[in-house]
């Protein structure tokens, strides 16, 4: 659990160009009220050809919001999902 109501899968520790470092999850969701929130913590460009196909959604920095699973094109939802964890764990300082 990361604060109250995320779930997150794995960790990251990362150091951004302005000095500061912290742990975050790779990928997590949270049951809201209004829409199930889907951490993407990559954001989403570069995933555009995904987010074509995906299906009903909107999307915030790094927040993917949906109605339900069943808005969505499961298969795609899984691909994004992988692909931004690998390019989390690609990219950052240390993964565990």
């Amino acid at each position: 659990m990361w604060g109250n109501g995320i779930v997150g899968f794995g960790s990251i520790h990362d150091r951004y160009a302005s000095g500061r470092e912290g742990d975050w999850f790779l990928t997590g969701f949270s049951p809201r009220k209004q829409n199930l929130t889907l951490y993407i913590m990559v954001g989403f460009d570069g995933f555009s050809d995904l987010m074509k196909t995906l299906g009903k959604h909107s999307t915030g920095k790094a927040c993917l919001y949906v109605k339900s699973l069943d808005d969505v094109h499961l298969p795609t939802l899984k691909k994004l999902i992988r692909q931004s964890v690998r390019h989390l764990q690609k990219n950052s300082v240390s993964s565990a």
